[in-house]
């Protein structure tokens, strides 16, 4: 089932031309990794996702149906989720405090232990072992927090998630458990976007891959169709690479063995 389909999106900020011509299509069950360096556009197609910017060209399509949003809380009512790098968490706050955020039960006062429990369950639902939800979310990791992140969006009946650099700022250990939920969020059931600058966290959970470079598609290919080095050196830019080897004066040790 396609939950998001945007067909040749484009985005300009006055005389500057962030996204041209970008095509990317969310499935439930499915992650989609969107890859691409610093500037590449990747930050932009995140916002239009999300309804902070609008589209300026192209089509953006929620469940078949066109839309240009105008605000996250519109594409929240339409099931999409986005969780962005910084996380806008409150670091003095426990965590079942920030996993209902601006969404708290009780209609006079707060119900503290409905709100615990619930937390708690959601996190062991997905697999998540946080043993004391009154601990402040400042205390946890920048890992288990992504995971906070997840399982809230989950909780909160997200149809499409979308991850801005989950991994970025990440050990090779907590980098590991954020993907282990990311495949989680998917087995849920969730359309999942993972947005990334490193191929080999997106070719572990990935099902298809989107390059961007400057603003434009530069690739598009399902797992089948790809493999690691070859997503590797797409995202690198292959021709690029080869250029600045040439300019540095270094060669592949193949191509001129000594002698």
């Amino acid at each position: 089932m396609t939950l998001l389909e945007l067909n040749e999106v484009g985005k300009a900020y006055g005389a500057v031309r962030a996204l041209e011509g970008v095509s990317l299509t969310v499935e439930q069950g499915r992650i989609s990794c969107v890859l691409g360096d610093n500037g590449a556009g990747k930050s932009t197609l995140i916002k239009i996702i999300a309804g902070l910017h609008q589209h300026d060209e192209g089509s953006y399509a929620i469940a078949g149906e066109q839309v240009r949003l105008s605000s996250p809380r519109q594409a929240l009512d339409r099931g999409i989720a986005t969780v962005y790098q910084d996380l806008a968490v409150v670091p003095l706050m426990p965590v079942w405090r920030n996993f209902f955020l601006g969404a708290e039960l009780g209609r006079f006062r707060l119900d503290v232990p409905r709100m615990r429990r619930i937390t708690q369950e959601a996190l062991e639902k997905m697999g998540i072992d946080l043993h004391d939800v009154d601990q402040p979310i400042g205390t946890l990791s920048g890992g288990q927090r992504q995971c906070v992140a997840i399982a809230r969006a989950v909780h909160f009946g997200a149809k499409a998630l979308i991850l801005d650099e989950p991994t970025a700022a990440l050990g090779v250990k907590q980098s590991g458990v954020v993907l282990k939920y990311v495949a989680a969020a998917r087995d849920a059931g969730l359309g999942v976007v993972l947005i990334t600058h490193n191929p080999h966290h997106a070719y572990l959970v990935g099902d298809h891959f989107t390059l961007l470079k400057r603003g434009r598609m530069a690739g598009s290919h399902p797992r089948s169709e790809i493999n690691l080095e070859r997503l590797t050196t797409e995202m690198a830019g292959g021709s690029d690479l080869a250029e600045l080897s040439h300019e540095l004066g270094r060669t592949d040790p193949k191509e001129h063995p000594p002698t």
